[in-house]
């Protein structure tokens, strides 16, 4: 999936996520990753985060990530959001990436 343009998603209340994305000169994945739980599931949202960009083929892309304790699937849920706004897909490819 190609990221064209640069989009945002999601709030800053507490339990909830805002994601920044937009697209690179390189093929380089830059994740910065701010969040009030951090330091005890920093790893966890990190990981979370590369793996829907790999399941949906998106490199090249600057990831800024304003976390204020959201659950998995709301990262997840926002994540594939943003992809949608960001690309010139209408949907994601659900089946293909199951």
């Amino acid at each position: 999936m190609k990221i064209i343009r640069s989009a945002v998603v999601g709030t800053l209340e507490s339990g909830d996520v805002m994601i920044r994305i937009a697209p690179l000169d390189t093929p380089e994945i830059d994740l910065q990753l701010n969040s009030s739980v951090e330091k005890q599931f920093g790893k966890i949202i990190r990981t979370t985060l590369l793996e829907i960009l790999e399941r949906y083929k998106v490199f090249g892309v600057q990831l800024i990530v304003d976390d204020k304790g959201a659950l998995d699937c709301i990262l997840r849920a926002r994540l594939e959001t943003l992809l949608v706004r960001a690309s010139d897909v209408n949907a994601l490819p659900w089946e293909e990436n199951q």
